[in-house]
């Protein structure tokens, strides 16, 4: 069966992406690549699907649809296509590797034993495209002692120091509960993939990358590897404030849970602040003229600012302060965030209609390009929803093959409750 042309308008219409990965990560390096115009495919299974999609399979969910319920996983899918492949069955593995034959990349994030087990590593599939180029990121990375561990958000946090250098003075280490290793890796995933297609296109080489989450994350720890590598102890935390300058911090204001960041990193925004406080006896006392004074009696002076910010309108006082030189923001609430002015002029916030859920927000690209971007144009796919076109257009199957394989349960759109719930994540 020939293949279709598949050059656009888009930047990477030509570029084919076998998604195998799962929650954050990995679906938001794929992400990038749909926006941009590749043709992404994700891969799941009936009896181990993404488990952003949930991870109790129980009756009550199959029957309510609930894994096609999930703001995450809808957020992380959109402008691509979904099929389901039994990764453990000969015909899934088969049809795995008819596909990444004429593809360009495949991405996983699963433990480091899953695809080997599978009969799927990269020198299996390299035997199948010499130039498929693929990247693992599970959680340590492919190499070394811990590269078969499994590993969450929390893990990663963990593993790469953060923790230790958040919180107040006497707090035992903070985690922040975001899971920035999924974030910060599937941004790294994708610039790494680009370079190794640029790579390609001048060498005609493929490759394999191995990308560690939790490496990924020192570069936000820096600060405190530094201090220790020099110190030979860790740094100290400093909750909202900072190790030298003050008045440095994050301060209540009228109506509840408002808040406004104030960042003084000189006399002369220190001036500045208090003249728009309206508190001349601060500006001119001679014990608070240099940093090193103002750091030592901090205490004394948030109590001064809360003493101002707790009558004033965050974002008015955000102006004010502005309009002098000095450093503040007003913070914004998640939920502010959808009437936020400037991403509603920037066009940020797109609504798409899916299956099962309704109407729900978007958001576009952080970058915008002349040309050669591709819009949101389709929501998160169903489970299994594009098996037939994908499978008929890139393959060649019939309608027969397609029932004989539904039948076994090589493919299918229902979830199949033969499995645990505890997903292998990497």
């Amino acid at each position: 069966m020939s293949e279709p042309d598949r050059r656009g308008a888009y930047l990477l219409s030509d570029l084919r992406v076998v998604d195998l990965s799962m929650g954050w990560s990995g679906p938001l390096a794929t992400r990038h690549f749909a926006d941009m115009g590749a043709e992404v495919i994700k891969v799941e299974a009936v009896q181990y699907f993404d488990w952003w999609r949930g991870w109790d399979l129980t009756k009550e969910m199959i029957d309510e649809r609930m894994y096609e319920q999930s703001a995450s996983f809808n957020l992380m899918n959109r402008n691509k296509s979904g099929i389901t492949l039994d990764l453990t069955s000969p015909e899934g593995v088969d049809l795995l590797k008819r596909l990444v034959k004429i593809s360009d990349v495949v991405i996983e994030n699963q433990a480091g034993a899953v695809l080997p087990k599978l009969g799927l590593d990269y020198p299996r599939l390299r035997e199948v495209n010499p130039k498929i180029i693929m990247i693992s990121l599970p959680a340590f990375g492919c190499t070394g002692a811990w590269r078969e561990y499994r590993a969450y958000g929390s893990t990663v946090e963990q593993a790469s120091g953060l923790p230790h250098l958040t919180g107040e003075p006497d707090w035992p280490p903070t985690m922040h509960h975001v899971a920035y290793g999924d974030a910060v890796a599937g941004i790294n995933a994708a610039a790494a993939v680009l370079v190794a297609l640029h790579h390609r296109d001048r060498t005609g080489e493929g490759q394999f990358i191995d990308l560690s989450q939790v490496e990924c994350l020192f570069p936000l720890a820096a600060h405190g590897i530094i201090e220790q590598s020099m110190n030979h102890t860790p740094p100290a935390r400093h909750g909202n404030r900072h190790a030298g300058h003050a008045p440095y911090g994050v301060f209540p204001c009228a109506g509840e849970d408002r808040w406004l960041a104030i960042a003084v990193t000189d006399d002369q925004e220190w001036q500045a602040l208090c003249q728009v406080m309206g508190r001349p006896d601060l500006a001119g006392d001679s014990r608070l003229a240099t940093e090193p004074q103002r750091k030592a009696a901090e205490k004394e002076i948030e109590a001064a600012i809360r003493e101002w910010t707790v009558a004033q309108e965050p974002f008015e006082a955000m102006q004010a302060l502005q309009a002098r030189g000095v450093p503040a923001a007003g913070v914004r609430a998640p939920y502010d965030l959808m009437q936020e002015p400037q991403l509603l002029e920037r066009d940020f916030l797109k609504w798409l209609d899916r299956a099962y859920v309704g109407t729900q927000v978007h958001t576009r690209p952080p970058f915008r390009l002349t040309s050669g971007l591709r819009d949101i144009e389709t929501p998160s796919p169903c489970l299994g929803e594009h098996n037939e076109e994908v499978l008929s257009r890139l393959l060649g199957l019939t309608p027969e093959d397609l029932q004989a394989l539904e039948a076994k349960g090589v493919i299918g759109t229902v979830p199949r409750p033969t499995r645990s719930s505890e997903p292998e994540a990497g």
